[in-house]
């Protein structure tokens, strides 16, 4: 039998101002929640108003972190330091290692008045966090999806399920990265490897999530982040307008962080140099 996972945390989104003015909630990086290892950041954009994000992330550089963009409305126009650029549009992803530097670029546009999507972050080991820069983007219609028994359709954008690969391989920190829906009042289950950091992301509808086989339940509405303690699966039931949320784990590394904005380092030294690199024109190699 499976040791489901109840929840440890609950963390509510809170709304801050990014890029060149784009309002966003954030439930990752916070006073709330610095961490939660190896993901350092998450982002729910998105409004009805297109002056919440037009003025977008202007050119900016990253190093020590892999991000990652998984678009649910609308489309953000991107280039980079190392080449790409293009746009990416609904149910697409695009999952950038920044290693030793980039800079790059994302402009978000509305579609039939629409703009919504995430962003997360994951931390690089030490040893890869000077590695060469690397782009992938993945268009919606590549990434595998199925439905379980009890009705739940998930989009396996990384990791394996059930035997389905996700579209995004290569990844250090061995991450799944789901986008699961499930009908009003159905079940799902979903195995997480023991040990693994594991959080679950509502953005519709409500649920039960850590249901536990003595019955320990969280009802949780949207938007809401769902911090797991550990264990080898989850359990949600949806409630009566179903439920849809990411469910993201990962392979914590146990490693000092030393954070200055869009740099994620070992220790402070590592980020002087960034910061050195970055004004001395030798950022991008």
């Amino acid at each position: 039998m499976p040791h489901f996972r109840p929840v440890s945390r609950i963390i509510e989104p809170q709304w801050v101002l990014e890029g060149a003015g784009v309002k966003l909630r954030r439930s990752i990086a916070t006073r709330t929640l610095n961490y939660v290892d190896p993901f350092l950041l998450f982002d729910h954009f998105g409004s009805d108003d297109p002056e919440d994000y037009l003025a977008g992330f202007p050119l900016h550089p990253h190093r020590g972190i892999e991000t990652v963009t998984y678009m649910l409305a609308g489309s953000v126009n991107h280039k980079d330091s190392i080449g790409n650029a293009g746009s990416i549009g609904a149910g697409d992803v695009q999952w950038m290692t920044s290693g030793r530097g980039i800079m790059h670029e994302e402009m978000p546009q509305p579609v039939n008045g629409r703009m919504e999507g995430f962003q997360l972050w994951v931390n690089l080991p030490a040893k890869l966090k000077m590695t060469a820069p690397r782009y992938q983007e993945i268009l919606s219609a590549k990434i595998p999806h199925f439905e379980t028994l009890e009705g739940a359709k998930i989009r396996v954008i990384a990791g394996k399920v059930n035997g389905v690969s996700g579209a995004v391989t290569e990844i250090y920190a061995d991450p799944t990265y789901l986008d699961i829906s499930i009908p009003a009042s159905k079940f799902c289950s979903q195995p997480i490897a023991k040990g693994h950091a594991a959080f679950a992301y509502v953005f519709e509808g409500d649920g039960d999530f850590g249901i536990t086989d003595s019955g320990v339940e969280e009802s949780i509405p949207s938007p809401r982040l769902v911090v797991f303690d550990d264990g080898d699966a989850i359990r949600v039931r949806a409630g009566q307008k179903g439920v849809r949320f990411l469910l993201i784990s990962g392979q914590p590394l146990h490693e000092p962080i030393a954070r200055y904005g869009p740099f994620v380092m070992n220790t402070q030294a590592e980020i002087q140099q960034a910061l050195d690199d970055l004004r001395n024109g030798t950022f991008v190699r």
